[in-house]
């Protein structure tokens, strides 16, 4: 005991014996920063030079920054686009997180014939890509007439079964003792679910909320096929356009767009982000 306490004193008084041992694991984080930043940092740079500038691969900002914005922002409209990405996929956030919320809600609190069939097709689409409905959804949004429409980007995708089955799972690892005591208190299942549940589940909800605001916002497969108005486009479909600026291949506008486009999803992660890791580290002890 003596010894043990003896050589702790000794740790204790010689700090630099531990910290030291740390900077490997510091240059291998710093490593990793710059790797991970290096492809923004280039593309910030291109997106300031102009065609000449970048095949002579000047490493200092070049100056078309002004004449690319005008490009991107103006001629392409790339604002309009952001725009309608941003309508839509704040929609179907919103929409996945209620029906989400509803279907979790059934899945755990509900008891109904049939239950468990319909949760394990509920599970059965999740091995279903999306390319494998695309016909059908595409001859159900031609027959209503919801072509080059919000409700045609929006509807076929409102539904998520990830979303049930994360919300089931959350609601199991509950204590079932709060469905009783509503029940007591006589308290509706909406109730239930609007006064004890959702207040429970603020961390699920943000980290659901992040995943469906990143897939919609690179959703482009479904926006080709549906919507051929310009105006009602969306960015990553915009971001495609920008490819045949003047007589060729552009660098800088194209650049220039990338960065303005991955501004919102950014925005969305930094506002939920306590919530999105925490759960996830939620999940993670369950």
């Amino acid at each position: 005991m003596a010894e043990r306490e003896q050589s702790l004193s000794l740790n204790v008084g010689k700090p630099g014996l531990i910290k030291g041992r740390s900077w490997p694991i510091h240059l291998a984080l710093c490593l990793a920063m710059i790797i991970i930043l290096f492809p923004l940092a280039y593309a910030a740079l291109i997106s300031t030079q102009t065609n000449a500038e970048v095949f002579r691969f000047q490493l200092t900002p070049g100056t078309g920054l002004s004449d690319h914005f005008d490009q991107v922002w103006n001629e392409r409209n790339i604002g309009r686009f952001m725009w309608n990405s941003v309508v839509q996929a704040v929609l179907i956030t919103v929409a996945k997180t209620v029906l989400s919320l509803l279907a979790g809600l059934a899945f755990v609190y509900f008891t109904f014939r049939g239950k468990w069939i319909v949760f394990f097709f509920v599970l059965i689409t999740l091995m279903m890509p999306t390319e494998v409905m695309i016909l059908a959804l595409f001859r159900f949004v031609s027959d209503l007439g919801w072509k080059d429409s919000m409700a045609g980007l929006v509807v076929p995708f409102a539904a998520s079964a990830t979303g049930a089955f994360l919300f089931r799972q959350h609601f199991a690892n509950l204590p079932r003792d709060l469905a009783e005591a509503s029940q007591i208190d006589g308290a509706t299942p909406l109730q239930f679910l609007f006064r004890i549940l959702i207040p429970l589940s603020w961390n699920t909800i943000g980290a659901l909320a992040v995943i469906q605001f990143v897939f919609v916002w690179n959703m482009y497969l479904w926006p080709v096929l549906i919507v051929s108005d310009q105006d009602k486009q969306v960015v990553q479909v915009g971001l495609q356009g920008l490819q045949g600026i003047e007589t060729g291949l552009t660098f800088g506008p194209l650049m220039l767009a990338a960065l303005l486009v991955s501004i919102p999803p950014i925005l969305v992660f930094i506002a939920l982000q306590k919530p999105f890791m925490s759960g996830f580290a939620l999940g993670a002890d369950k």
